[in-house]
Order: C-alpha cells, then sequence, then structure tokens
C-alpha cells in the first residue's frame, strides 16, 4: 500500500477520480471506467470507478475540508483520511476478513482508496428491509475483541502503545463526537433536530439533572481514558453485510478511547432497530446484541490468556473487573448513543422511515425513555436477558 505525501489538496471530481485510478495504474490501458459519486454521508466525497469489462471495481474515499452535512461554516482537518487508512491498515493487522483493502493513500490530497464492496448492503439498510444477517454479530464481536485486545495496554507493551496513541490524535472528529453524542442533546442547542411532538419529552431531559450528571460522568470517560484504539463510529450505517461477509468501514473517527465505547455504540444502533420493529420481529436484533458480547468477551479472554503482556493477567479477579467494567460503560454509552440519534443532528433512518407519522413519534418517545434509563441504570443492567427487560418496560409510560 502506497501512500503520498506530494500532490496539493483539491476535491475531486468524477473525471479527475477516473484519472487518478488510471494514474495509479489499478485499471490496465484498455480499461473502460465508469466513474459515480455515491457519497451520501454527512463528512465525504466518495467515488465507485468500475471497469464495465473485468467486471472490476474501487472506491476513492476523499475528506472535504469541512462538514458536508453543514457546509463551509463548520470546518474540519483533513487529517482524519490519514487516520482512516491507518485504522483501516492496523485493523488488518487482527482481522483483515473484516476490513477493506486499503491499495492507496495520499495525505495531502486526503484520499484513500480502497476495495469495492458493492457486492454486499449496508447493514443498516439491510436491517430496516427485515433482513438479520445471521454472522453480523459473531464477526462484529470478533472485530471489536481483537481491535481493542491487541491495541491495549493488555496487548502490547506500554511504551508502543503511547507512541501509537499520538499517531491517532483526531482532536476535530473527537470533538463531533462530544457535541453530538455526549453535550447537545442534553442541552437546549441549536443543532439538535426533533419533531415539535416531542418537545416535552426533550425538556425532560433538559431538565434531568441525575441523568445529566450520569451523562457527564460518561463523557469524562471518552474525553480521558484512553484504552485502545477505536473505531469511534460504529453504527450499521458503518458496516457492509451479506449472509457470509461482514466488512468494517469508515473509521475516521479513530482514537485511543474507552473500551465500551464501539460497543456501546453497535448496541446502541441495533436497539434502534429492534425498537423500530414489530414487538414479535425483534428476537433477532436481541440475539445478536448477546451475541455481539459472547463473542467479545470470549475472544478478548482467549487473547488475555495468549497474549495478554501484563504481569497482573493471572491475577484473579482482573479479567472479570475489565469485561464488566467494559460491559457497564458499553449500556451507558448505548443510552447517549440512543438519545442522539433520535434528538440530535444526525438520526437513524430506522426510525426516520416510519411511514406512520404517530408510530414513529410513539418509536422516538420509546427511544428516548430506554435511552434516560440506559444511562441511569447502567450498573444493574449486568447481563442481557435484562436489557430486553428494559426495552420492555420502556414502551410504555
Amino acid at each position: 500500500m502506497a501512500i503520498s505525501h506530494q500532490a496539493i489538496y483539491e476535491p475531486l471530481t468524477e473525471s479527475t477520480a477516473v484519472a487518478l485510478a488510471t494514474r495509479l495504474g489499478l485499471f490496465t490501458e484498455r480499461s473502460v471506467l465508469r466513474c459515480k459519486e455515491i457519497g451520501d454521508g454527512n463528512l465525504n466525497l466518495v467515488f465507485h470507478i468500475t471497469d464495465e469489462d473485468a467486471d472490476k471495481g474501487i472506491i476513492i474515499k476523499q475528506a472535504l475540508p469541512y462538514a458536508k452535512v453543514v457546509g463551509e461554516s463548520w470546518p474540519l482537518s483533513l487529517k482524519r483520511a490519514t487516520i482512516e487508512a491507518n485504522a483501516l491498515l492496523a485493523a488488518a493487522d487482527y482481522v483483515p476478513t473484516l476490513v477493506p483493502k486499503v491499495f492507496y493513500s495520499d495525505e495531502q490530497l486526503a484520499i484513500t482508496v480502497m476495495e469495492d464492496l458493492s457486492h454486499l448492503q449496508i447493514a443498516r439498510a439491510g436491517l430496516i428491509e427485515g433482513k438479520n444477517f445471521p454472522l453480523l454479530s459473531e464477526h462484529i464481536g470478533t472485530y471489536l475483541a481483537k481491535t481493542l485486545f491487541y491495541t491495549s495496554d493488555f496487548g502490547i507493551d506500554p511504551t508502543k502503545k503511547k507512541l501509537a496513541v499520538q499517531k491517532f490524535i483526531n482532536p476535530d472528529l473527537c470533538k463531533i463526537t462530544e457535541d453530538l453524542v455526549f453535550t447537545d442533546p442534553f442541552f437546549n442547542i441549536d443543532t439538535n433536530s426533533f419533531e415539535d411532538e416531542l418537545q416535552h419529552d426533550v425538556e425532560q431531559i433538559w431538565n434531568d439533572q441525575l441523568l445529566k450528571l450520569e451523562v457527564a460522568k460518561l463523557k469524562q470517560k471518552f474525553l480521558t481514558q484512553a484504552d485502545a484504539l477505536l473505531h469511534g463510529d460504529l453504527h450499521t450505517g458503518s458496516i457492509f453485510a451479506s449472509e457470509t461477509e461482514t466488512k468494517v468501514i469508515d473509521p475516521e473517527f479513530a482514537y485511543f478511547g474507552p473500551l465500551g465505547f464501539d460497543l456501546g455504540q453497535f448496541i446502541a444502533n441495533l436497539l434502534l432497530n429492534a425498537i423500530s420493529r414489530d414487538t414479535n420481529n425483534r428476537e433477532p436484533l436481541y440475539k445478536h446484541i448477546e451475541n455481539t458480547w459472547d463473542v467479545f468477551s470470549a475472544t478478548f479472554s482467549q487473547a488475555w490468556k495468549n497474549d495478554a503482556v501484563d504481569l497482573y493477567r493471572d491475577t484473579e479477579g482482573y479479567l472479570k473487573y475489565v469485561l464488566e467494567q467494559t460491559f457497564e460503560d458499553s449500556i451507558g454509552f448505548a443510552g447517549c448513543e440512543v438519545i442522539r440519534r433520535t434528538i440530535g443532528l444526525a438520526h437513524v433512518a430506522d426510525l426516520d422511515t416510519i411511514e406512520n407519522f404517530d408510530r414513529k413519534i410513539a418509536t422516538k418517545q420509546h427511544a428516548l425513555r430506554l435511552g434516560k434509563e440506559l444511562i441511569r441504570d447502567r450498573k444493574s443492567i449486568n447481563e442481557l436477558p435484562t436489557l430486553r427487560n428494559y426495552v420492555d418496560k420502556t414502551a410504555k409510560e
């Protein structure tokens, strides 16, 4: 994988993206290339380039110097593109089959050229359609356990880890999370976005001082606890999947943070899909949540047994403590994510595409009640069947 540092930044167009792919020699001289800009996210341009004759494609992703969802009034560092490429390469050291291959990265152009995953579907879209992706939780549990363990002080020498922390300092993207996940939804901030019918429910959150105290504690963990290299934005829209494959994409929010954060975001987005469904169709989501944790804890424990570098690794109760704290934190982080995806700046289609308006509002009210309880009671939710009970008990006031 080549990394270039020499070009002058300018946003790509479909034609210049094709020219870049040709210059890099990723296609033959005889290839007839087709390019389409397919980015539907908030921060980047994404070009899908295909060879019409060879059934071959690539993705070129380019960071913009601002948040696309807002515009040039919200500037962002282009360094996030290099962080994303490095995060994909780091993950490939431990779970090569669960991330796209990176072919080329250019720091100045803020681009990453990677494997075409168009034969797969974004997991969120498939889940909304009612698909269940049978291997999703096994793959994500494995991805999380290995990437987190082997980038933590448990799995690598602490000096080496501290050097890696420097490589992934990511202030702009962390600031987005600090604001949009942990701050803005809990205060009367202009970036919040919600239906008028939710005003009373939202004001209850803004005025709940005990809830805000617990969110402040979780935010403090996110700000200060550099446990391991996180994906940083692990929702179901950052995962491609099929019946047999799973690929984690878009780690531009990567940084060293608390062990439970990625896990909590993933759980939250499964919960949001679950409550968007009829009660009779939620079981596959519950099973995914439970299996994600089971695979994570088993794989993390095996890595601890085989490869832990800390001399305290054999101290009775230490691994149990680490896993229990990770689970507790993940439930709290999940609560924050559920609330912010309901009333914050960036929503989820799982809720917003509910066609019946009254049902949509009722489901969003349910989400807010569930999010609050997960944050408040995260110490009490010490097993996954209890989590199901919280979904049921918050379904109605």
